[in-house]
């Protein structure tokens, strides 16, 4: 089948309510035109994020049964550690409340003032976690991946020519670690191919540079090349993810990703003393290293999540899902980013909507149209999210992408209801032109995207 059917069935609903569209302008006024603010309960369909939104299985349920909620030394702890080390391979395992406080806790322990971060391309919170420290993180992806239209299979792959060159301008000893991220969220949910991981290992065993993982969707990233590398095609997801981490120093993980779970992280490594030195600061701020702020039973269900998330069925009806989405927007002329990635699907702005100019927010004018016409909740990847201003000028540096990202939720949404999203933007698309642009009325100093406000330049009129 082109797009399988789901490999599980549904035991448990949750209503959704509609709002009316008077109701949706209402509260995008009331939220200063940032999704973020706006009511879950006032979402028909919520694609803001993949990111803890997941349908956890009845396993995982029983699971959290199960939990050991000992201050230290719970079971879960022990169950996690032994999966953990059974999939990524790394010696030290030390759980976290989420993502960006594995982050958090690798970067102010090894990066210092004035060293660099190369990664394929940094996401929001890793790229802040980075900057806090006064380094830079600095983005290393091939050239492709900012050209929408280029099918290359696989888009997130480090470009090691410029990878090498950096190392050489900057300096080995000013160059803690690289990082890769799997897929690559920020450039379209893109794959790194295993070859590209091999070389990049290569590239830095010369100059003595540790390699990390940002992991959080290593199952879909392994699926790609499973899908799309022939040396792969006859081995197993647990195979691929054994030998991909086979060629790093550790990862930093939000299993509320590729872990099926609600809340929940870790950071797996294998360098001693940088692992005593992180769970000093670790016990200092989240709490005992056999629960990382954590309850006993959310560590069970990350435990088994990360399980559950290397079954093939399963991978092929999540990546097909996005497919199918992305599929039916690009038959009605839509303009995407392409290839379709793991996780989402990201509408191209710039295309969508080109009469308003990257310094009215396009992306953010989309995602606003978006929810305002149909109560769709997506999230903007552009301006607002990685816009940059010159210290000496004030003057905006945009991004290369201006994208509405809509990320599927794992085992949440039928087809009907994908369906259901695809017809609304192809309708939205039709009347693009009654779309205006935003001016920012509010920013905080860093990850300014969670708090904005804007104001319409143009108020929109209720029908």
């Amino acid at each position: 089948m082109k797009f399988p059917s789901e490999p599980f069935k549904i035991k448990v609903v949750e209503p959704i309510r509609r709002t009316t569209r008077e109701e949706r302008d209402r509260l995008l006024r009331e939220a200063g035109y940032n999704l973020f603010h706006v009511p879950a309960e006032s979402v028909y369909v919520d694609l803001l994020t993949d990111s803890g939104t997941s349908a956890m299985s009845d396993d995982q349920w029983a699971g959290l049964m199960l939990g050991d909620e000992s201050y230290a030394g719970s079971k879960n702890y022990y169950h996690l550690e032994e999966t953990v080390r059974s999939i990524f391979g790394y010696t030290h395992v030390i759980p976290t409340h989420q993502g960006r406080m594995a982050e958090n806790l690798l970067f102010s322990t090894v990066v210092k003032p004035g060293m660099c971060v190369p990664n394929n391309i940094h996401f929001d919170t890793t790229r802040a976690n980075v900057e806090h420290q006064g380094a830079q993180a600095l983005d290393v992806v091939i050239k492709e991946a900012y050209d929408p239209h280029c099918e290359l299979p696989f888009k997130g792959n480090m470009d090691l020519v410029r990878l090498e060159e950096t190392i050489h301008h900057i300096g080995r000893d000013r160059i803690p670690l690289v990082m890769l991220t799997i897929t690559n969220n920020s450039g379209g949910g893109q794959p790194v191919s295993m070859e590209n991981i091999r070389q990049t290992r290569a590239l830095l065993n010369h100059h003595r540079i540790p390699l990390f993982f940002d992991a959080c969707r290593f199952a879909e990233n392994c699926f790609f090349i499973k899908e799309r590398e022939p040396e792969f095609a006859g081995t197993s997801i647990l195979d691929i993810a054994r030998e991909l981490f086979s060629y790093g120093d550790g990862c930093t993980m939000s299993a509320k990703k590729d872990g099926l779970v609600n809340i929940g992280g870790f950071l797996t490594l294998n360098h001693d003393q940088w692992a005593q030195d992180i769970t000093n600061m670790l016990i200092m701020i989240e709490g005992f290293p056999t629960y990382g702020g954590l309850a006993g039973r959310d560590l069970e269900a990350m435990a088994r999540g990360l399980r559950e998330v290397l079954d093939e069925d399963y991978l092929r009806f999540r990546v097909g899902q996005v497919r199918f989405l992305g599929e039916l927007l690009d038959q009605a002329g839509v303009p995407i980013l392409k290839p379709i990635g793991g996780h989402a699907v990201y509408l191209n702005a710039k295309e969508f909507l080109p009469h308003i100019p990257q310094a009215e927010f396009p992306a953010q004018s989309l995602a606003v149209a978006l929810y305002r016409e149909y109560g769709i909740r997506g999230v903007e990847i552009g301006t607002v999210m990685f816009g940059k201003k010159e210290p000496a000028t004030g003057r905006t540096i945009h991004p290369a992408l201006e994208m509405v990202r809509l990320a599927i939720p794992r085992r949440v949404y039928t087809n009907m209801q994908i369906t259901y999203v695809a017809e609304s933007i192809i309708e939205l698309y039709r009347t693009r032109e009654m779309i205006h642009g935003l001016s920012l009325t509010y920013e905080a100093p860093a990850l300014r995207h969670f708090t904005a406000r804007f104001e319409e330049l143009q108020p929109q009129p209720l029908s």
